[in-house]
């Protein structure tokens, strides 16, 4: 049974390759507290932005490795033992396996590189 979050996740690819990622139009257009939209495709990657406001759900990636690097807020990375905050220009791996969360207090502009083939809501 497939469960149903409160998350605006768009896995469609925005734009093709040598085309213009424009982030700051995709920002400003967002109407949503949980916003995620895959940029491009690099190789079996993705790039996608996410605009975040309050917290997503406990989850893992059994094969899947995940990148967050911050743009613009605040980003809090749950793990079971600490909590990572990532500030404007700061990223952080999470490593396949590991049960993590994220949050944001305010509103908060960050990029994700993963694979194309990651559930975004977990395993």
């Amino acid at each position: 049974m497939e469960n149903n979050y409160p998350y605006d996740t768009r896995l469609d690819i925005k734009y093709d390759h040598l085309e213009l990622i424009d982030v700051p139009a995709i920002v400003k257009a967002n109407q949503h507290k949980w916003f995620n939209q895959t940029l491009t495709k690099v190789n079996s990657s993705v790039v996608r932005v996410a605009i975040i406001e309050g917290e997503y759900h406990w989850h893992k990636h059994d094969n899947d490795d995940e990148f967050f690097f911050v743009l613009d807020g605040q980003l809090l990375i749950d793990l079971e033992d600490k909590t990572i905050t990532l500030n404007p220009w700061e990223g952080f791996t999470i490593t396949k396996g590991i049960v993590h969360r994220t949050r944001a207090l305010k509103k908060t502009v960050m990029l994700m590189v993963e694979t194309s083939d990651i559930v975004p809501t977990g395993d």
